[in-house]
C-alpha cells in the first residue's frame, strides 16, 4: 500500500467506470489524491473512489455536468480548495452513439458534440487557470482514432473527438508560456459501455500491427506517465498500433 503524497492531486472527469476509473487508480496507486468526478452513475463513482482508498490513496467525490459550464466551474473550484489541489486534470468524460450520417438524429447528434467537444472546452476553460496561477501542470484529453479516420455508423462520436484535436494543439500554444502541458491520448478499443456492440472481432483487428487491442491498465499507467512530463506538450499519444 503506498503512503499518501501530500503534494500530487489529480481530477479525472468520467471516473465512475471504464478507462476514468483504471486511470484514477494509476495515480492512486503511484500515491496521488484523486479526485473522482461523474454525472450520472455515482454508485459507479463511489465504487471507483472505494478502490482509491483501497490503494491507499486520498480521494473525493464530484458530481458534475460538463455540459453545463457553472456546474464544471463549481466542481474545479472546489478541488482547488482542496490541499493538495490539483497539478493535473484529465478529461476522459464522454458518450458515444451509433447511426449512419444519413440516419443521424440531430438531438442525438447534439448531445454528442455538447458532451464531448463542448463539454471538454468547458473543463479546459476551467482548469487552465488555476494551474497557470499556480506555476504549471498537466492537463490530458482523452480522444479517439476515430477523430482522426472516422468510422462508419460514428459520424457524431468522430466529428466531437475530431475537434479535441484542434482544441488541445491551440490550448497548449496559449498556456505554454505558463508552463501548462495540454496533450491529447488515444486510448484504443476497451471494453466500456462506449463500445458496447462495436468492438472489433476476429479479423477486425487486422488494422493493428499486433492483432489486439492495448489493454486498460497500460493505457492508464500511459496517462500517468504522460501527465508527469514535463516537456511535452500539443502532442497525440496513442496507445494501440494503429496508424494515425
Amino acid at each position: 500500500m503506498n503512503q499518501i503524497n501530500p503534494r500530487q492531486a489529480v481530477l479525472v472527469t468520467g471516473a465512475s467506470g471504464g478507462i476514468g476509473r483504471a486511470i484514477s487508480l494509476a495515480f492512486a496507486e503511484a500515491g496521488w489524491s484523486v479526485g473522482v468526478h461523474y454525472h450520472r452513475h455515482k454508485a459507479a463513482a463511489e465504487e471507483t473512489l472505494r478502490q482509491v482508498v483501497a490503494a491507499g490513496a486520498a480521494g473525493s467525490l464530484y458530481a458534475a455536468d460538463i455540459r453545463q459550464s457553472r456546474t464544471v466551474q463549481e466542481m474545479v473550484d472546489v478541488s482547488c480548495r482542496h490541499v493538495p489541489a490539483p497539478s493535473v486534470f484529465i478529461c476522459n468524460a464522454g458518450i458515444g452513439g451509433s447511426q449512419l450520417l444519413l440516419r443521424q438524429d440531430e438531438t442525438a447528434w447534439a448531445e454528442i458534440v455538447a458532451t464531448n467537444l463542448t463539454g471538454t472546452f468547458h473543463c479546459l476553460r476551467a482548469m487552465a487557470p488555476p494551474l497557470l496561477a499556480n506555476g504549471g501542470g498537466s492537463i490530458v484529453v482523452i480522444g479517439s482514432h476515430a477523430g482522426f479516420h472516422g468510422a462508419i455508423g460514428q459520424a457524431a462520436y468522430a466529428a466531437s473527438k475530431s475537434g479535441l484535436i484542434g482544441l488541445v494543439q491551440t490550448a497548449a500554444q496559449e498556456w505554454g508560456v505558463g508552463n501548462v502541458r495540454v496533450n491529447l491520448l488515444l486510448p484504443g478499443w476497451q471494453t466500456t459501455g462506449l463500445s458496447e456492440g462495436a468492438m472489433p472481432e476476429g479479423d477486425q483487428w487486422q488494422h493493428h500491427a499486433l492483432g489486439r487491442s492495448p489493454s486498460r491498465d497500460e493505457v492508464a499507467k500511459t496517462v500517468l506517465y504522460l501527465a508527469q512530463l514535463k516537456d511535452v506538450s500539443g502532442q497525440v499519444w496513442n496507445c494501440d498500433s494503429r496508424n494515425l
